[in-house]
């Protein structure tokens, strides 16, 4: 089987991860999809590399990010990307020009690599039209992966299979007769190797100076009620907060006293795996249940999770001894002063969980299933 997965980078990584690297964005395409895998940033090539320890051909594009496409396109000088190129040049057109100039390559590259399955990581990125031909008139099997608010229904009717860490999108959809699987987020193991290159131990027991840590989505227009809790938390016990976002916060939010910046990929492990406890908050989408990455992230990096309760929670993680869950923002500063003042507690809980995750929760569990779902899909007659 040979899959391609096409994935998005947030333009906040990309523009700080370039600005970062003087000249990257002028070099080769293979240094520049070192250099963006090299941060772990989402997924990075977890998918590629499990895929490829399973026997098949796999490997990671991503769509968005413009100088590495560029790069892409100058060195794979196929006629049908010619014309794209010239729209890539910068500051000539405007942005449905580049993005029409982003999906020729992505086009090009999908040509090239006739892969048996594309596997779009952000089922939003493209048109309806669009999923439709990447399907080669059936040749090519298309699935996407959602976690995040679902678009039309008609866009999801162009997928050959949805896969989800939302159990309640995967039941919706199967009532709407749209082939889906659930399927949940997972934390990449080979972060340890990582971050012990670096000195930093991710275990329970390793030196972690932060004692509380949020990071994620701090804008209050978008995270109304998540942003609203850490704010209450914060004005009674220490948080220490990273994420975008920040500068829609009030000016006088307690968040403000307590802000690092942005801190995305290695940079946001490199912090979980230096901080005692770290809290978890999901979106509305998730409609009450576990899901996010958030989960895998912080307990596979050692940390003690302590997270809004969730209905399937307890299929993921046992609920006082691998995790802690919390009942608004009352009962999330309780459990946060409690666990601070008792450090034995802490550090059996967040190893409880941290054995879980590193069990049951990685990327080499996933993606066998993955391989399998895709597999059996790809034996069936298709549309």
């Amino acid at each position: 089987m040979r899959v391609l997965i096409v994935d998005t980078y947030y333009g906040a990584f990309v523009d700080a991860h370039y600005a970062a690297r003087a000249g990257l964005a002028a070099r080769p395409y293979s240094e520049q999809m070192e250099s963006l895998v090299a941060e772990r940033f989402g997924t990075a090539d977890a998918y590629s590399h499990h895929l490829r320890a399973l026997g098949h051909e796999a490997m990671e594009v991503v769509a968005n990010v413009e100088p590495l496409q560029r790069a892409w396109a100058h060195e794979h000088r196929q006629a049908r990307v010619r014309a794209g190129l010239a729209r890539l040049a910068p500051a000539r057109f405007g942005g449905r020009a580049r993005r029409v100039a982003l999906r020729a390559v992505l086009a090009a590259q999908v040509e090239l690599y006739n892969p048996d399955v594309v596997y779009l990581q952000d089922m939003g990125y493209h048109s309806t039209a669009e999923v439709v031909a990447l399907k080669a008139g059936g040749r090519r099997l298309v699935a996407g992966q959602i976690a995040s608010p679902a678009p039309p229904e008609s866009h999801l009717r162009a997928f050959d299979l949805i896969v989800t860490s939302f159990p309640h999108f995967a039941t919706r959809f199967a009532r709407l007769g749209i082939d889906s699987e659930y399927l949940p987020l997972a934390y990449d193991a080979r972060l340890h190797d990582v971050l012990r290159g670096e000195g930093i131990e991710p275990g329970p027991d390793g030196e972690r100076p932060y004692a509380v840590s949020f990071v994620g989505g701090l804008n209050p227009r978008v995270h109304e009620a998540g942003t609203a809790l850490l704010e209450q938390v914060a004005r009674e016990t220490g948080i220490d907060f990273w994420g975008y976002g920040a500068d829609a916060l009030a000016p006088e939010s307690p968040i403000r006293e307590r802000y690092h910046g942005e801190a995305w990929g290695l940079e946001m492990y490199r912090v979980l795996a230096r901080s005692r406890i770290v809290v978890n908050r999901h979106i509305d989408a998730a409609e009450g249940y576990a899901n996010n990455m958030r989960l895998y992230e912080a307990t596979g990096s050692g940390a003690l999770l302590v997270t809004d309760s969730g209905r399937n929670l307890g299929e993921l993680f046992e609920p006082g001894r691998e995790v802690l869950a919390y009942d608004g923002p009352r009962d999330l500063a309780a459990q946060l002063t409690h666990h601070l003042a008792h450090d034995d507690e802490r550090r059996a809980i967040a190893a409880a969980g941290q054995a879980r995750t590193l069990h049951a929760h990685t990327y080499a569990r996933r993606i066998a299933e993955l391989s399998g779902m895709l597999e059996e899909r790809l034996a069936r007659p298709r549309r």
